[in-house]
């Protein structure tokens, strides 16, 4: 009796994380979706650590992913071992849909990046909404790369920006131009989110770069993915 009911208790306190991700397949003409090792990295570190994880999209079903992230040096370790879990696999192609989960349930929400971002994270009024509840609730939200695109319309509890007089990152403009896409995404998140009022700090192209500040965790790049995760677990206690 005693033995299971500590399991059972432990289960019902275990910090719950959501995860989510685009549904898109197209930025315009760009061939894109979710950036793999921006999920798989962080799953790993996650549930590594006894968290629960959830896997959100914003059409739900099947997260589509960036071809780019499995090529060469972006398809990681992480990468490997994330598609070699078959919990984890199941999660991605049976992702749930963001109208159909009550984020403030969560401890803490990730927000994954890839191009895909760009297309269904922005100017996505819903989603602001939900991470807006998450954030004033005074549970975690975490975004990296261009997964804050999900945080661009924002609000603290006072109305004004969430990232304004906040130390955040995410893609740089340098990576931007770096990948050739400067001139085919809605806005540039570097440059949308000093507008906004954020303490942007940007690292060299391609380097891990996380910022905390209070509950808001962002990422600058797929190199940040596992750091930023680690940061989210540390700030879970």
């Amino acid at each position: 009796g005693h033995h299971a009911e500590s399991i059972f208790f432990r289960r019902c306190t275990m910090p719950k994380i959501a995860i989510i991700s685009t549904s898109a397949t197209k930025m315009g003409d760009h061939e894109t979706g979710s950036w793999l090792e921006e999920t798989a990295g962080p799953y790993n570190v996650y549930t590594g650590a006894g968290h629960h994880v959830d896997i959100v999209s914003i059409s739900g079903g099947e997260i589509p992913i960036d071809k780019g992230s499995r090529s060469e040096a972006f398809y990681t370790e992480e990468c490997k071992k994330f598609e070699a879990d078959a919990t984890a696999t199941q999660k991605l192609k049976n992702s749930l849909k963001l109208g159909d989960v009550q984020l403030t349930d969560y401890d803490a929400v990730h927000l994954s990046g890839g191009h895909g971002t760009c297309v269904d994270f922005y100017n996505n009024t819903a989603l602001y909404s939900a991470v807006d509840a998450v954030y004033a609730a005074g549970k975690i939200v975490a975004a990296v790369c261009h997964g804050p695109t999900g945080i661009l319309g924002c609000k603290k509890p006072d109305g004004s920006p969430l990232v304004q007089g906040l130390t955040v990152t995410g893609f740089t403009d340098s990576e931007e131009a770096a990948v050739g896409l400067t001139s085919k995404v809605p806005v540039l998140l570097e440059s949308e989110m000093k507008r906004l009022g954020g303490k942007f700090i940007a690292g060299a192209d391609w380097t891990s770069n996380v910022q905390v500040d209070g509950k808001l965790v962002t990422g600058q790049n797929p190199q940040s993915s596992v750091a930023l995760a680690e940061a989210v677990v540390k700030l879970l206690g």
